[in-house]
């Protein structure tokens, strides 16, 4: 399914009983935009509204993955000329994470291969999350002066014990079982088998619903392969049981094993600040009762983001200049003081982001 140069960034489409919703920028892993996330909203509002359509299903033109996140360039761009293209980016892309997850019609994602940052909001709260061998998703923002947001926070704070604080600091990618194991997918379908699922799910009819859904799903299923992260998952749960980034750093460099020092060297490439916000933020959305909570709470961390020099710094060594080579402000985590990290968590006013 590749997209075509004169077909727009966002195709919507119903087939059979399917509302379609393919993001179409496959030149850019079908990277998001402010428009995009705009029409996808107008979609829901047409196929809500639409008796003949029994599901929705989002998928990714071209074939390196879903989604690599949001337009993050576009972001950058603005954050460099004190624009407010973060402020209105994020609430209409958070607004639409949250509606997916309340979607009324069954809601299908195919998260083959890359699914990251943004990817991850329009897939992983759907009701019906389907990834494949080559499926590789991950919330990296902590090398971009960022944090894991998109609903993140309620996801990550959700999987088993503390496999999501060690994703969520990490980035680390997961695989199609790893994802299942974290409960960010439900199931494994082959990619091979993904053409035939698609047509499966067109004929289902408009009173499809998630019972059948799922039924039909479970039909192209296989033997998953076991989640590689689950195994060492009473290490990473050991380690990453503290409230505190130096305790955290301090009972990796205790353990000493191969795969600590790894983890401690992954860890120092990250943005400090980004990973004092980031343990913040899951330690506060393991408390919270919804989503839409941890959404207003990460909007609120964006914001601040967007005025930080983190932010920009990480994009541009990771995206623009590509160089990984980021200077963090400041450099270490014991120089971020409670003071800097404030501001990500205080109310923002007439700008906080409300839920209809």
């Amino acid at each position: 399914m590749r997209g075509l140069a004169d077909e727009p960034d966002l195709i919507v489409r119903r087939e059979g009983s399917v509302g379609v919703v393919r993001l179409n920028r496959p030149k850019a892993i079908n990277a998001v935009t402010l428009e995009m996330f705009r029409e996808m909203h107008k979609a829901l509002d047409q196929f809500e509204a639409d008796p003949a359509v029994g599901l929705v299903l989002l998928e990714g033109a071209g074939e390196r993955g879903l989604c690599a996140g949001g337009d993050i360039r576009s972001l950058w761009e603005s954050a460099n000329v004190g624009g407010n293209l973060g402020k209105e980016f994020w609430r209409e892309e958070y607004l639409l994470n949250a509606r997916i997850a309340k979607l009324p019609k069954p809601y299908v994602a195919f998260m083959d291969g890359i699914v990251m940052g943004g990817g991850v909001g329009l897939s992983a709260h759907g009701g019906h999350r389907v990834v494949t061998e080559r499926t590789r998703l991950a919330m990296p923002e902590t090398g971009l002066g960022f944090f894991p947001d998109v609903g993140g926070t309620w996801l990550l704070s959700r999987a088993p014990g503390e496999i999501g604080t060690y994703f969520g600091l990490t980035g680390q990618n997961m695989n199609g079982p790893d994802a299942i194991y974290a409960d960010f997918a439900d199931v494994v379908v082959p990619s091979r088998k993904l053409a035939a699922l698609r047509e499966a799910l067109i004929d289902l009819g408009a009173s499809a619903d998630s019972a059948r859904v799922k039924s039909t799903i479970a039909g192209f299923t296989n033997g998953d392969a076991g989640s590689s992260v689950a195994s060492i998952r009473p290490r990473i749960d050991a380690w990453f049981a503290h409230g505190r980034m130096d305790n955290i750093l301090a009972a990796l460099q205790r353990d000493g094993s191969e795969l600590a020092r790894s983890t401690l060297k992954t860890l120092s490439e990250k943005s400090p600040r980004g990973l004092m916000v980031t343990l913040k933020l899951l330690r506060l959305a393991r408390a919270s009762a919804t989503l839409e909570e941890c959404l207003a709470r990460e909007y609120r961390a964006a914001l601040a983001v967007f005025t930080s020099d983190d932010f920009r710094e990480g994009v541009r060594a990771t995206i623009i200049d590509k160089d990984r080579n980021p200077k963090w402000s400041p450099s270490r985590i014991e120089e971020v003081t409670p003071e800097m990290i404030a501001p990500y968590f205080a109310n923002v006013g007439a700008d906080e982001l409300v839920f209809n």
